[in-house]
């Protein structure tokens, strides 16, 4: 069995074949990033003690599918190097062949170079536009794409071209991003090869925990505090739920509350 030496230096040129079973249709790309930290103290001992004064992060970008969750594009850079010249590198990695249904991301990603590459793709791009955004000079089919963007952003609201445009399912990936860090808040190897092996190491075993599963929560009936009723109905919109991760706690009575499956909802009166 090779010692840690040698499992250290052969990760430097490690080649991880990241897996994902796709979902047979066309993709829904959902992109963010966040930073990982490297060496240095953590953010509680940094605010309270200052800290060290070499602390170093990394930056992982990932864009992953809609449907089932997996990461199917990754990118690891250093912390100085800009979100928004990775959404080039991100839509590369997806197979020519690949169908694109839309691509989902924040602000950062709003730049004239990167809607045209979506739109060279043949796809949507769900990007909000800044609030202080200005028109685009419509020269191009990813500029005319943003400018309408922006047009219905500002005639019925940022709120409403969300709930439209689908930009709230964002919310996945940054979950993915959680999951990433649930595997350890730092990078263990100090090279940046080494690193980047690390990483993918973690998108691989990622993957294959979600081709396991994931959970899928449909509603089977409300109890309505206005109706008092138990029923197949959808929830009130008088009382709108709110999901929690914890038991039903014995002194709340079963009217106030929904029952779901693998999650309890909460009714606010």
């Amino acid at each position: 069995m090779p010692n840690f030496s040698t499992l250290s230096r052969r990760q430097k040129t490690l080649k991880v074949n990241i897996p994902y079973r796709g979902s047979g249709g066309p993709l829904h790309l959902l992109m963010d990033r966040t930073g990982i930290k490297v060496e240095g103290d953590g953010e509680w001992n940094a605010r309270k003690r200052g800290g060290t004064k070499r602390r170093v992060w990394r930056k992982i970008h990932i864009g992953i599918e809609g449907k089932t969750q997996e990461i199917r594009a990754t990118e690891f850079t250093t912390s100085d190097v800009g979100d928004a010249p990775m959404l080039l590198e991100l839509l590369d990695q997806i197979p020519p062949d690949q169908e694109i249904s839309s691509v989902t991301a924040d602000g950062a990603f709003n730049t004239r170079t990167g809607h045209n590459a979506i739109a060279a793709r043949g796809t949507a791009a769900i990007i909000q536009p800044r609030k202080k955004a200005l028109p685009w000079k419509p020269d191009s089919p990813g500029a005319l794409a943003r400018n309408e963007a922006l047009r219905v952003s500002k005639r019925f609201g940022r709120t409403i071209w969300r709930r439209w445009s689908g930009h709230h399912r964002r919310s996945r990936v940054k979950t993915k991003l959680h999951c990433v860090k649930l595997m350890g808040q730092r990078l263990a190897a100090r090279d940046f090869d080494r690193q980047v092996a690390e990483f993918q190491i973690r998108v691989a075993v990622l993957n294959g925990f979600t081709a396991l599963g994931i959970p899928v929560i449909e509603s089977v009936g409300c109890v309505c505090p206005a109706k008092g009723k138990l029923g197949p109905q959808p929830i009130c919109t008088k009382y709108p739920p709110r999901r929690v991760n914890r038991p039903l706690p014995p002194w709340l009575p079963i009217q106030n509350a929904a029952v779901f499956p693998l999650e309890i909802v909460f009714i606010r009166r």
